[in-house]
């Protein structure tokens, strides 16, 4: 009874006046438009590629990519902090705003604390639209909603994308914050983004219209209330100078301006196939039949994988299913690597535990395990690391590759979150040159920044890859991490992981 009251009492408000639009068409003028012209000539039906790898430029091609704009804007996030990189881009979409450019700002609710008063700002704004996933029922004190709404808000929104113009988006693992993109005090996330251009910019446009459509966006302006402030983006940024990081600061307006180096052709494409793999909206309402879920119809769109697998994850809960999966590959002889954070990397514990009850399994199934390091490398060069970063102390890419012919870049977790309770999304890309960077970057064994790890008479032990020590005591462990471990394990949780 006292759930269905609440429910009753805290209900969301509905929205009586919801107008769906959909993506533009590209502008044939403007400079995306001309930067693009002569790389994209003779590639129809193709898409061109480009990894980014480091954070500040990742963050930079999303402003200048922003600053570009003279139509739409379509942006699509799990996480969005109210920090440094975060109001700087809340910025640059005001921005393009204030130039007539249209702007569509998706947002998972779960992921966008403290900022209820700059989304109203932008709400407001005549240009712009903002939508809130699977919005909290409460707005203070959002966790308690949880208590009488678990199974709806349990269902969240992980799609990363940002798409300017019909021309260019952005894709992959980060979502939007210092961490993120290597701006912040606290540990750096080691993550990797794809720039595209071309086929998968339109596939991109129409699955953003899907989840704009879906009856788990709600138009944000009846949930944030009204705007407590004149300008909340521009006092931010203000309060955020009086204390600068002057380095930070400074590394994200020195990078190239993204758009000028596509029209010099200093940003080589490569073009190619890429099939934009995503789960259904209604993901976040419930149940979605087995064969419909982006992990299915993603192991049917890779096809029979002959020779290697190379995955990198940074949340990696196997499941039993998984394991069996990993074993059948390796009868086949196929050579399964997976590379996922160590304990003392990590920074979702429980997460941990849910992984750590799958180690043994996965390593006498054959499978050949690397774990991040908290304190990988002072300033390797990026090449070292492949395509997936160059340093830092904890992994967030979500990507793999196979056969060194296809690479996944996206959203999606090894875990079970990833597949039956979130929304996801990815490209799966014909790309050889991308595909082998993964598999020599796991061939020099990570260039030390990971642990090995292997069974010793039957218990797992970590191998330092540069030193050849070895040692029986997880990196990072302590009594009450190896306490909260064991309990975690325990529990029958593993489907919330």
């Amino acid at each position: 009874m006292t759930v269905i009251f609440c429910r009753l009492v805290f209900a969301l408000p509905k929205s009586t006046a919801r107008s769906d639009t959909v993506a533009k068409p590209a502008p044939g003028s403007g400079p995306l438009a001309v930067a693009l012209s002569e790389s994209r000539s003779g590639h129809e039906g193709l898409t061109g590629i480009a990894p980014l790898e480091e954070g500040a430029n990742a963050f930079a091609a999303r402003v200048s990519l922003a600053d570009a704009a003279i139509s739409s804007i379509d942006a699509q996030y799990y996480i969005w902090h109210n920090d440094l990189t975060g109001y700087l881009l809340l910025d640059a979409l005001q921005r393009a705003a204030d130039r007539g450019v249209r702007v569509r700002l998706l947002l998972d609710d779960n992921g966008v604390s403290g900022l209820d008063c700059e989304l109203a700002h932008l709400d407001a704004h005549p240009n712009i639209e903002v939508r809130l996933y699977n919005p909290f029922n409460l707005r203070r004190l959002k966790r308690l909603s949880y208590g009488f709404d678990f199974f709806r808000l349990n269902r969240r929104m992980h799609n990363k994308s940002f798409t300017v113009d019909g021309h260019a988006t952005i894709l992959g693992g980060r979502n939007v914050g210092d961490e993120y993109f290597g701006a912040g005090t606290s540990a750096l996330f080691v993550d990797l983004d794809v720039l595209a251009a071309g086929k998968a910019v339109s596939d991109v446009s129409a699955d953003f219209d899907r989840y704009w459509a879906a009856p788990s966006a709600h138009p944000a302006g009846a949930i944030l209330g009204k705007i407590k402030s004149e300008n909340p983006i521009c006092e931010g940024l203000a309060r955020l100078r009086k204390n600068p990081r002057p380095n930070a600061y400074r590394e994200l307006h020195e990078t190239p301006d993204i758009v000028e180096a596509l029209a010099q052709g200093d940003l080589e494409l490569e073009w190619t196939t890429a099939l934009l793999v995503s789960d259904d909206p209604v993901k976040g309402e419930g149940a979605v039949p087995r064969e419909d879920l982006l992990a299915v119809r993603l192991m049917k769109a890779v096809g029979e994988i002959q020779s290697r697998f190379d995955g990198i994850s940074p949340y990696l809960v196997p499941s039993r299913a998984g394991v069996r999966a990993f074993k059948a590959l390796k009868k086949r002889g196929v050579a399964v690597r997976m590379l996922t954070n160590s304990l003392e990397a990590t920074d979702v514990l429980p997460v941990h535990a849910g992984y750590a009850k799958y180690r043994k399994r996965m390593l006498r199934a054959g499978v050949k395990l690397f774990e991040l390091r908290s304190q990988a490398a002072p300033n390797p060069p990026s090449k070292m690391f492949g395509h997936f970063g160059s340093s830092g102390s904890s992994l967030h890419a979500k990507t793999f590759a196979v056969d060194g012919k296809r690479i996944f870049v996206g959203s999606f977790n090894f875990d079970p979150r990833s597949t039956t309770l979130n929304a996801e999304m990815g490209l799966l890309i014909n790309s050889e040159r991308m595909a082998k960077g993964i598999h020599e970057a796991f061939d020099r064994e990570l260039a030390g920044l990971a642990w090995g790890v292997e069974l010793n008479n039957g218990h797992p032990a970590w191998v330092d890859l540069k030193t050849g020590k070895k040692t029986g005591e997880e990196p990072g462990s302590n009594t009450f991490k190896r306490i909260a471990l064991a309990v975690i394990g325990w529990l029958p949780v593993e489907w919330l992981l």
